[in-house]
């Protein structure tokens, strides 16, 4: 575990090549909550545009984010582009979504291409900086599947690489057949079953992106050290959980989706929160 202070607006470089901040945004929520009624594009737009501002460089996207006919990468398309300097954009391809927003599989090896070329469509984009292969759990296929979308990167359609949802056997399967620059897995303070795949991530230079790192489906951050070290900063505990993942590792990035103004800027001050070895230990308890 890394020590205290830390600073947490630093970047990393993500696979050697491609800066960006360690934090991010996750726009799932921009076209309204999963399996919930479409929020308004234009104040989801206002959204984007403002995590940019703030230093959200990093945008965490995906064509299965959407709700009735309100879509995650229109959105992004709509206010930035074109893209300013810095930003990054990573989606995740792999599940198949029906358009009444159901989960009906996994696309097969043939079919990523397709959904590697509606990414870069809908976002308006040439090549695509990180793409994920979402895989569906322990058991799920990866082989064929990753190499395809490392054929892909190496025709000049996509960056960077990552895997999300796996386990250390299928990261280590991904490695085998290309270089694996990402990973994004559920991890948080409260939610630390990948503690041995984030120590993996730190030693091999790989970015590890948490999702629900605030809790999330079904998830909860009321805990006692929590509000205690919240308390001690005059902040709140999301803010603690998100500091606490940037001191966790050098090498986690974070990025918390809202669709709201006033929780962005909340979740951006958690940068400024450098937790001492003192927090990091009662958080370990």
């Amino acid at each position: 575990m890394s020590s205290a202070p830390r600073g947490t607006r630093s970047a990393l470089s993500l696979g050697g090549t491609l800066e960006v901040p360690r934090v991010g945004f996750g726009a799932m929520q921009l076209p309204g909550r999963w399996g919930g009624a479409p929020r308004s594009a234009d104040e989801s737009a206002a959204v984007a545009r403002r995590a940019v501002e703030l230093g959200a460089l990093h945008i965490d996207t995906a064509a299965f984010y959407f709700a009735g006919g309100v879509r995650a990468n229109d959105i992004l398309r709509s206010a930035l582009h074109p893209y300013a300097d810095g930003v990054s954009i990573a989606t995740k391809v792999g599940p198949v979504r029906n358009p009444e927003g159901e989960m009906v599989g996994e696309a097969e090896p043939g079919q990523l291409r397709t959904a590697v070329q509606q990414n870069l469509r809908e976002l308006g984009l040439d090549v695509l900086d990180l793409v994920y292969l979402r895989v569906g759990g322990a058991g799920a296929q990866l082989g064929d599947r990753f190499a395809a979308l490392a054929e892909l990167r190496d025709e000049g359609l996509i960056r960077h690489l990552g895997v999300s949802n796996v386990t250390g056997p299928q990261l280590a399967e991904a490695r085998a057949i290309a270089p694996v620059a990402a990973v994004q897995n559920r991890y948080g303070v409260l939610d630390r079953e990948d503690d041995a795949l984030v120590d993996t991530c730190t030693a091999a230079g790989i970015a590890f992106v948490p999702f629900f790192a605030l809790g999330g489906a079904g998830g909860s951050l009321a805990d006692d050290r929590l509000a205690k070290v919240a308390e001690r900063y005059g902040a709140t505990p999301h803010q603690v959980a998100l500091a606490w993942g940037l001191a966790r590792s050098p090498w986690i990035v974070q990025i918390p989706g809202t669709a709201s103004l006033a929780h962005l800027e909340e979740n951006m001050a958690a940068a400024d929160l450098a937790l001492t070895d003192e927090d990091m230990a009662l958080l370990a308890a």
